[in-house]
Formats: C-alpha cells, structure tokens, sequence
C-alpha cells in the first residue's frame, strides 16, 4: 500500500514552499499585490481563481504556488488534492491558516497502485506542514484506510480470492490482538449453507469461507460489520455477458470497505466489542454450481428458491448477517456491491443507504456530510416484500418484475437480520470510473467515512 506516513508533518518552522489559496471573487484584489511580472506569469498560466486551478509564481531566487479553491476560510477534504497531484516533489505549508480537512485529500492524492507496473520516474513525496499536530494521526488513519480499499478493490481476484481475504483479516487480527475464526470447507455446508452453495464451484485454492474476527472487552456494546466479499462474480449459470464480468474483481468491495471500517474502529479503540464478518467466495461455473430454480437453506432456517443466481451477494450476506445477529448487538453494518439498480439510480459516487431506524440515517447522513463522504437514504418499503414470495420455498432471492432493485435487494437481507436490531446497509459501487482530485479512477471508498465518524460520534463517549 501507498506509504502515507510522511506526507503530513508538524510545522517547527522548517524550509518550505509557500502555498496561496485563493477563491475567484478575491483573486483581484489579492493579486494587486504582486509585481508586473508575477501577475503576467499567473496570465500565462490562466489563472483566475477557480476550483483546482493551480499556479506557479516566480519570486526573486524561488516561486511560490497559488491554488484555486471555493473558500479559503472553509476547506474541504478535496481543496489541496489537485495541488498535491500536480506540484513538484517539495515541502509546503500554506500561507494562510492551517489545512485541516484538506489534509485527507492531501494525502489520498498520492496514492498508486503500483503492485504490477512500476513508474520509471516515480513522483516523490509532497509533504505538506501543519500546526495542528494532533489531527496528523487520525487523518492518517483515515486515508490509509482509503487507500487500503483501493488497493484490495485493485488487486485482480487471482490474487485477491477468498484465501487472500482471509490473509487480510488475519493480519488484522494479529496487530490489533483480534480472535480470527475461519469456517470452510464442509463445516460451511451445515453452518452457512448459502455460503456453501454460492461457493462450492470454485477451484480448491479459491474455496468459500465464513471469516470471523472478533476484537474488544466483552462487557463493551456489541456491534457487528460485515462485507460480501464475491472475489469474482461470474454470475454462476445465469452468466454474465463479458463486458459484464469485466469489473467483477472489485464485488469484493464490501469486504474491503468493512475490513477497513474494522481497522477504523480497533485504531480509534472505540469501547465496543466488533465482531467483523466477511463471507467470501468466488461465483464460478462448474458441474456442481448452484442452479437457477434450487432451493438452498440458510443459517436462519430459512429456505431460498434461487430466481437468479446472479442475485449472489445477497445470499452469502444473509448467512453472515444471521450470524451477526446471534451476538445480539446494538448495531449491525454491511457493505455490499450489491445491484446494479442502485448505480442507475444514484449513479457511481453516493452509496445507496438503507436503514430500519430513521435516526440512524440521519447520523449518517449528517457524518457523511460533515467528512465530505454522502450518502444518499434509499427506502424499505414492506410493500414490496411480496415480490420475494416464493410457491415452493420461503422466499425467493431476486424478484421478476425490475422495480425496485436495491430496495427489494435490501429487503432480502433485512429477513436475515435478527428482530429490532439496528441496522444498516450500504450498496456501494466501490469504483471510481473517472478520476478526480484525491481519487484516483479504480477502487474507491464510498461511505467508509461516514460510518466510522457515526460510530465514534456514538461511542467513542461511553
């Protein structure tokens, strides 16, 4: 992963490159102080103020750099990212105020994937200086959980297979002292049957697995996260179309983001008791692959006709989701590239969110706007629970008429979350189809953030 560690450090006055924010409105005045020539090399590089425009000005033996923002007064995670991506290696601090959030974008500017190909003449470190050395660590934290999202996401799933995750959740385990238990094989036949058949035509070095890390006192609140990791999603017999199977590497996104919520929480040693699930399995082809109209078992004890089995994440989520549910927590979240349905309505940039307590939407919602992360509320509708009937099975795991895709997906896996249980679940993209300032096009964290500033709004007081 993209070493992070250096690229904010404390301001005790050292030699450094002087950064200007300026917004469009005050670029006139402020530049009245410049020379003829200053102001002429800001006209050849038509500067003028606006969001992300940089520029460079000469100033006697050196230069300083102007970056354009909406408010200098109020910086966003985003503000400094363009200028990070783009100034030379150096050490910067601003000229005015200090960064704050900015530091975020500062340093998820400079993350690369560069596990297969390696630049020929790699960007060095920017390093940017700050007076407010107490925010250094957990904006650290952050952006290198970020970055460790992109990088899981990235990896293509021959090496990123159900093993892989679980070697990332028992290096988990180990640096935060963590208890991991691995279920697989024929154990997940009687213990997570959904996960079994969704698996169980997979390679033997790919085989399916329950992975189950648990962390914290015992008499702390209990809260569980859980992640679909479908390594590689084939669609099973209901198989993709090839432009369909091309990004199926990144429907292990929810894991990735719940593996990175997990380290989030053990860092911040918020006082809970987490329990971290993550069912992982490769949706392949072979003789003994589920089949469209089977009808499976679930840890539950509910029984699922398969309308689809493209529908998979849903099912190997349910099983780990009833499992979550046994610990009788106060708060159960999951990650999940879940549907294409919530892509067509909110597009690739805001999760779809889905909640059975309005308050808890509306912490985070609030947590997503505050750390620049949104998130958009989808409903559960009980209207629609009829769609998932089944003549011959409990329920069926997709519906037929194409209404409602993400909500009647969500649905689904509320039948396996435990009664009056809080709880959450983002369908999430978990892929940036074009770059922008701070994030880079490819694997991408959508609602990471949000949940963890609403979990430690939440317990981090307790």
């Amino acid at each position: 992963m993209t070493d992070l560690t250096d690229l904010i450090q404390p301001d005790r006055g050292q030699d450094a490159t002087t950064i200007h924010l300026i917004d469009r409105d005050g670029f006139e005045s402020w530049a009245k102080a410049l020379s003829n020539g200053q102001r002429a090399a800001l006209a050849a590089q038509k500067f003028e103020g606006g969001g992300y425009q940089i520029g460079i000005v000469p100033d006697g033996d050196g230069w300083f750099a102007v970056g354009g923002v909406a408010d200098p007064d109020e910086l966003s995670s985003w503000c400094l990212a363009k200028l990070a991506e783009e100034l030379p290696e150096g050490t910067y601090r601003l000229a005015k105020g200090d960064a704050g959030a900015a530091m975020y974008g500062w340093m998820t500017a400079q993350y690369r994937f560069d596990r297969y190909r390696k630049d020929d003449k790699p960007a060095g470190p920017r390093v940017l200086l700050t007076k407010q050395v107490k925010q250094i660590e957990p904006m650290l934290q952050e952006a290198s959980a970020d970055c460790l999202v992109r990088d899981l996401v990235n990896t293509p799933a021959e090496d990123m297979g159900p093993a892989a995750i679980e070697a990332e959740c028992e290096k988990l385990a180990k640096e935060f002292g963590a208890k991991l238990k691995v279920s697989k094989g024929d154990t997940l036949e009687k213990d997570y049957p959904m996960v079994h058949a969704v698996g169980r035509a997979a390679a033997r070095t790919h085989a399916p697995r329950l992975i189950h890390l648990v962390w914290g006192k015992e008499k702390d609140p209990v809260i569980a996260v859980v992640g679909k990791g479908v390594a590689f999603d084939s669609g099973g017999l209901d198989i993709k179309p090839a432009s369909g199977m091309l990004l199926m590497k990144k429907d292990m996104g929810g894991a990735a983001h719940a593996i990175a919520l997990a380290r989030l929480v053990m860092q911040a040693g918020l006082p809970v008791r987490l329990h971290l699930l993550v069912p992982a399995v490769e949706n392949a082809i072979a003789g003994n692959a589920f089949r469209p109209g089977d009808v499976i078992s679930s840890r539950k004890g509910l029984t699922v006709e398969i309308g689809n089995t493209d529908a998979e994440g849903r099912l190997v989520l349910g099983d780990a989701l009833a499992r979550a549910s046994e610990e009788d927590p106060e708060f159960i979240v999951d990650f999940a590239t879940l549907t294409g349905a919530a892509r067509v309505a909110l597009g690739p940039d805001l999760p779809a969110l889905m909640t059975r307590r309005d308050e808890t939407a509306q912490d985070l919602i609030d947590a997503g706007h505050a750390h620049d992360d949104e998130v958009w509320r989808m409903p559960l509708p009980a209207a629609y629970e009829e769609w998932l009937k089944s003549d011959i099975a409990d329920t069926n795991n997709t519906h037929s008429n194409g209404f409602a895709g993400a909500s009647v997906a969500g649905l689904f896996l509320d039948k396996f979350v435990g009664e009056d249980i809080d709880w959450a679940h983002f369908d999430t993209f978990a892929w940036r189809p074009a770059p922008k300032p701070g994030r880079s096009k490819g694997g991408a964290a959508y609602g990471l953030r949000a949940a963890f500033h609403m979990l430690r709004a939440r317990y981090a007081g307790k």
